[in-house]
C-alpha cells in the first residue's frame, strides 16, 4: 500500500532582541543571521524532495519557504499559524509573571487564555483539524511527498498527538531550519490517526554519492 511522506520543518531564526519573547502570531521576518544560516544549511545538507509545500502565512515561514524551496510557490494556511499569544504577544516571562492567569498556564492548565489569546486546548484542536484536513487531501489526491514549514509550537504538538514513538512536546524541540519526516500509511492513520517519525531532517549529505 501506498505510503505518504510529510516533512516539517521549523523557520528561520528572528532577530535575536525577540529571543525569550513571546512571539506567536506577530508578523516578524527572518533575520539576516537567520537567512544566512538557512543558505548555509540547503549548501551543505539535503532538506526532502516536495511536490507541494504548505507554510504558515507569517512572514518568517513564507522567507523560509523561498530559502529552501524557491521553485515551488507554497499554499499559505491561516490555522498552521503558531499560538496567539494575546496580550502575552511580545513580552517576557519575567515581564507577565504577576499574571495569576500566565501562572496556571505555565503550570500546564490548557484551557487558560491569554487576555485576548487563545488557550492551548484552543490551539491544540486548531492546527490538528487542519493536519488532518492535509493528510487526507493528500491521500485523495496522490500527493505522496509534502513539506510543512511552520512554528516550533505546531510542530511540537502535532508531533506530540500523531508521532510515534509517542512523546512530550518539548522533547520534539529542534533548532530554526531543521525538523521531522513523517511516514503515514493509509491504514494506519485510518485507524489509530498515527504516523511513523523516521528521521530528523535535512539529512548530512554524501558526497561520495
Amino acid at each position: 500500500m501506498q505510503s505518504y511522506y510529510i516533512h516539517f520543518i521549523r523557520h528561520g531564526a528572528i532577530s535575536p532582541t525577540l529571543q525569550g519573547r513571546y512571539i506567536g502570531t506577530t508578523d516578524v521576518p527572518l533575520s539576516e543571521d537567520g537567512k544566512a544560516a538557512l543558505s548555509k544549511l540547503d549548501a551543505a545538507m539535503d532538506y526532502p524532495y516536495a511536490k507541494v509545500v504548505f507554510t504558515s502565512p507569517l512572514k518568517r515561514c513564507t522567507e523560509t519557504a523561498k530559502i529552501l524551496y524557491p521553485h515551488i510557490t507554497p499554499l499559505t494556511i491561516d490555522q498552521l499559524m503558531e499560538c496567539h499569544f494575546g496580550e502575552w504577544e511580545n513580552h517576557t516571562a519575567d515581564e507577565i509573571k504577576g499574571d495569576p492567569a500566565f501562572a496556571k498556564w505555565l503550570a500546564g492548565d490548557n484551557e487558560v487564555k491569554p487576555p485576548r489569546g487563545e488557550s492551548t486546548a484552543d490551539f491544540t484542536r486548531r492546527i490538528c483539524v487542519m493536519f488532518e484536513s492535509i493528510v487526507n487531501g493528500l491521500m485523495q489526491t496522490g500527493t505522496t511527498d509534502a513539506v510543512i514549514i511552520t512554528h516550533g509550537g505546531v510542530m511540537n504538538i502535532l508531533l506530540a498527538v500523531y508521532g510515534l514513538p509517542q512523546a512530550k512536546p518539548f522533547d520534539w524541540a529542534c533548532d530554526c531550519g531543521f525538523g521531522y519526516s513523517l511516514r503515514i500509511t493509509p491504514a494506519l492513520w485510518m485507524r489509530d490517526k498515527v504516523a511513523e517519525v523516521y528521521q530528523r531532517i535535512p539529512l548530512e549529505r554524501n558526497d561520495d554519492e
